[in-house]
Order: C-alpha cells, then structure tokens, then sequence
C-alpha cells in the first residue's frame, strides 16, 4: 500500500477515535447528573428504557474504538490492508468502506456463508 494511502487511513481512524471518545465522554457526564424523580412510572420507565438504549449504543462504539485502536497498531507495524486470513492486499475500495476491516471482501464473503450454514 502507498504511503499516501497509509497517512489516509491514519488520519481517517484517528479523527473517528477522537470523535468516539468525546462522544463517550458526553455519555458518562450525561449519566452522572442527577435526573429529576419521575412519580409517573410510565415515565420513569421511559426514561429508563432511553438510558438502556445509549447505553447498547457506547457498548457498540466502545467495541469499534478498540477496532479502530487494533487498525492503527496495524498501520504502525506494516499489516494495515493485508487479509489475516489469505495474507493478500484488501481493496482500497473496502478499505475506505471498513476501515477496521482484517479480511478481504472474498475471505469475509466465504466466513459469512460457512456462519449461515452453520446457524451461528
């Protein structure tokens, strides 16, 4: 991969690190301020069933955060675009799809069909 696609991607998964992490910050700031108490349990249990759901939603970012970390240690030690399973280049085109992404769009494709017919 050429140099000036590596200082893409770098700068690609840092500015999405920086942002996941700010927005990880709001959330804890947001989550520690006292709410107002609800005697409605209606609305008690709305508010609740909305923490529930950003709560999934940072599990989820906090996962891509440490993808996102993985790809720049990638990119650091040379591997960044090299499919971990068949060891050839991942497309540029896939890559800018997923930057996080470890395997080729072939090697991914045939993971994905052994998962279905395996029910998992």
């Amino acid at each position: 991969m050429k140099k000036k696609d590596l200082e893409f991607f770098k700068e690609l998964l840092e500015n999405q690190l920086q942002e996941l992490l700010s927005q990880a910050d709001d959330t804890v700031s947001g989550m520690t301020i006292p709410k107002e108490n609800f005697p409605d349990p209606t609305d008690r249990a709305s508010l609740e069933a909305d923490r529930n759901f950003m709560l999934r939603i940072r599990d989820r970012e906090h996962k891509l955060i440490k993808k996102i970390k993985l790809a720049l240690e990638r990119i650091e030690n040379g591997t960044f675009g090299i499919c971990e399973t068949c060891g050839e280049e991942i497309s540029i085109e896939r890559l800018k799809a997923r930057p996080v992404t470890t395997q080729c769009i072939e090697c991914k494709m045939k993971e994905e069909a052994l998962e279905k017919a395996l029910g998992i």
